[in-house]
């Protein structure tokens, strides 16, 4: 029964002194170890965002950079999360290595990368991923899978020959974390937990948190 399925934590456990002092440094180190350890999409993470009627809603989607400013993704400013980031430009974000027995939740504000940002990341994906963001009317509904597949060869005919251009409504956010906190699984549920919060002047404190 899914009620008796349980998994022990035999992890090694986690310290304030095996932290980085900056979170964002902190989450590429797991990222890192986890690619390592050859878990599948260790740069995956769950997006938790607010529609208009306060509703959350989430999804699955890539973390495509971690620097001093943040983390950024990439997607269809039309699609149903980027409306709920126009209109709540919030978000949490949950990445989950649980073969390391890790998880880190991220919660802070949104707001678009450049155009030069999204222009450069754009440049970087493979032709067929450009032509699918031109095609794909995300979020949209559509008639059936041949309805997508006209649109893709209508795309594939119109940049023949050519460099295909990022389309206006494609581009980047950032996600700027306020709170960070680092799971590590233990023996007897009694984890470790530490957050990391921002204070007004841009630094950082760490507790730790009863599991």
């Amino acid at each position: 029964m899914i009620r008796d399925r349980r998994v022990q934590y035999e992890t090694a456990g986690l310290e304030l002194s095996d932290l980085d002092l900056n979170p964002v440094a902190q989450w590429k180190l797991w990222h890192d170890q986890a690619h390592e350890a050859g878990v599948a999409e260790p740069n995956s993470v769950v997006l938790s965002t607010v529609d208009a009627n306060g509703v959350p809603d989430a999804r699955n989607l890539l973390i495509r950079g971690a620097d001093a400013e943040g983390f950024s993704f990439f997607t269809n400013y039309l699609s149903a999360k980027s409306r709920q980031l126009q209109s709540q430009p919030v978000a949490a974000a949950t990445s989950s290595w649980l073969d390391l027995h890790r998880q880190v939740r991220i919660r802070g504000e949104v707001t678009r990368l450049s155009e030069a940002d999204s222009d450069d990341y754009f440049g970087s994906r493979p032709r067929e991923s450009q032509l699918g963001a031109w095609a794909s009317p995300q979020s949209e509904i559509l008639r059936d899978r041949n309805e997508l597949e006209q649109l893709l060869a209508q795309v594939r005919a119109r940049f023949e020959g050519s460099e295909v251009p990022r389309p206006p409504h494609w581009g980047g956010w950032l996600l700027a974390p306020l709170e960070v906190e680092f799971w590590q699984g233990r023996p007897s549920r009694l984890h470790d937990r530490f957050r990391y919060r921002r204070s007004t002047t841009g630094e950082w404190t760490i507790d730790r948190l009863a599991p």
